[in-house]
């Protein structure tokens, strides 16, 4: 990309980011009336679904009338596969992809090619504001395939300019290698994964700042600032949070702003238009609550979809010192589904990472262990050892010992009263060795196993 495309590209994100509420609105409102209109005449589900909750598309003339449709939850999507929720004919959908989804069939979305424009677009913003340039490296660690983050990544950094390197997930070793030899400046991945990637330059003695990178651009799984400071210090990066589903879009639905970390993230409201329910009542909350994520596709063309319940629990605001006019999201404390109530105290897994942040002893790589005691559900919360402090500790000790150790049970008991001090719960924390605790091909930790099934069963 030449130095004038280069101008050219960062002028276009200045003036989106610009953009005056008034004139935002009135575009909201415009990319609004035309989806109503769009999915009555060519979606039965919908034309379906606004009949019998007596609405018509003239009802619905600004984003503030959203509350009178219905939610579109993930069961309507596995109903009507794989297809039939599409607004254009199948030879008009130049790609498809699918959710990642443990049972069943998948949720398939399609994109003509003005929707793939798109991808690319928001997928460009976010790399813009979380420091990316024309003419970076990127090394794309997502996973190809169906999954949208691989290809959104990826088409969203070509557009923008930078060179992109397509090794997908997994494959630590070449990871590594690319990383030292190619030089690349970003890297997009999960924050597991990041963290992943950062035990193993600790093990191979590898120094960070023979590295040339400079930002991680990490989502897929919700995390925390605990887990931000983890990467940043290990990989020498500043780390930015990217949220997207497939079911949207993909990636690039919105993005932290490099130098606003931990502020929350940018939503592009002029192709998603979010709104905060109660998880419960599914009521409308105040802006600044947390509740249930909603979002609305204003521009998607092969498969718009209103009020999807997205399962995050998050809050929205409006940041007065941010450099957008956009609204920002929280960090995602984690799903409605996730929620756990343990002896009548909501518990999210993110409030575990949470009090990790210090505890030198530890990893950021836990997993919540839910069993059933009688009448009550138990958490047993395992966390990974830090490896270096037991590569350490091996030198003197066989691994059955290291876990016995004074320090490590202080550290556990440490732990203990901290989850019991901030969370109000009696947790039971057990100590496991680096890199025991089941990961998938990209890196991605399963925070939560729920095994109170299993026994019932």
């Amino acid at each position: 990309m030449s130095l004038f495309n280069r101008g050219i590209m960062g002028y276009l994100f200045s003036e989106i980011d610009s953009i005056s509420v008034k004139r935002l609105k009135r575009l909201q409102t415009e990319r609004l009336r035309r989806q109503i209109d769009r999915v009555w005449h060519q979606v039965p589900y919908y034309r379906k679904t606004l009949h019998e909750s007596g609405i018509h598309p003239k009802d619905i003339r600004s984003p503030e009338d959203l509350f009178k449709l219905p939610f579109t939850k993930k069961i309507a999507l596995r109903d009507n596969y794989p297809f039939a929720l599409f607004a254009i004919p199948l030879k008009e959908v130049i790609r498809l992809h699918c959710s990642s989804g443990t049972t069943g069939k998948p949720i398939v979305v399609g994109y003509s090619k003005k929707d793939i424009k798109v991808f690319a677009e928001v997928v460009a913003r976010s790399l813009w504001a979380a420091g990316c340039r024309p003419g970076m490296k990127l090394q794309n660690a997502y996973g190809y395939g169906l999954f949208t983050g691989g290809l959104g990544l990826h088409y969203g950094a070509e557009k923008l300019g930078m060179t992109v390197i397509p090794i997908s997930g997994g494959a630590t070793e070449k990871q590594l290698m690319l990383l030292n030899d190619f030089k690349s400046d970003a890297i997009c991945c999960t924050p597991s994964y990041a963290l992943t990637l950062a035990e193993e330059l600790k093990k191979r003695q590898i120094d960070v700042l023979s590295l040339k990178l400079q930002y991680a651009v990490l989502g897929a799984e919700p995390w925390t600032e605990s887990t931000r400071s983890s990467v940043q210090a290990a990989l020498n990066v500043k780390a930015t949070n990217i949220y997207g589903l497939s079911e949207i879009i993909g990636p690039g639905v919105s993005q932290e702003d490099v130098d606003e970390r931990g502020t929350g993230s940018y939503i592009w409201e002029d192709h998603f238009y979010p709104e905060i329910v109660d998880r419960n009542t599914g009521e409308p909350v105040k802006q600044g609550n947390a509740g249930v994520l909603v979002l609305t596709t204003l521009t998607k063309e092969a498969m718009p979809i209103f009020r999807y319940w997205t399962n995050d629990i998050t809050f929205l605001y409006k940041d007065k010192h941010g450099k957008r006019n956009f609204i920002k999201m929280g960090p995602i404390a984690g799903r409605a589904d996730d929620m756990l109530i343990i002896r009548g105290i909501n518990l999210f897994h993110t409030q575990v990472e949470a009090m990790l942040n210090g505890l030198t002893a530890f990893s950021q790589n836990y997993q919540l262990v839910v069993t059933k005691n009688r009448a009550h559900d138990e958490v047993e919360v395992k966390v990974e050892i830090n490896s270096g402090l037991f590569n350490e500790y091996l030198k003197n000790l066989a691994a059955s010992e290291i876990m016995t150790s004074e320090k490590i049970v202080q550290a556990c008991k440490m732990l203990e009263k901290k989850l019991k001090d901030n969370i109000g719960l009696s947790l039971n924390v057990k100590i496991e060795e680096p890199g025991t605790i089941p990961r998938s091909e990209g890196g991605k930790l399963n925070r939560i196993l729920d095994l109170r099934q299993t026994q019932n069963g």
